[in-house]
């Protein structure tokens, strides 16, 4: 799907956050990631093989977890 160079981190890779936006909808709260993740403005994500990574929002200090 990447089709710059250097070519962006794999979907399956540690780094793969790093992948340049390819398609952006922040009206809809979601980014498509140029390997296939679609990033969710809550933190989570859906992977090109359909897995669901939850949202994982740092605690805001001061509030009870």
């Amino acid at each position: 799907m990447c089709k710059h160079a250097p070519p962006c981190p794999a979907a399956d890779a540690a780094d793969s956050q790093a992948a340049r936006v390819a398609v952006s909808h922040p009206e809809q709260g979601w980014d498509l990631l140029c390997n296939g993740i679609v990033i969710f403005e809550d933190t989570g994500h859906l992977l090109p093989t359909g897995q669901i990574i939850a949202p994982h929002r740092a605690a805001v200090a001061g509030m009870a977890a």
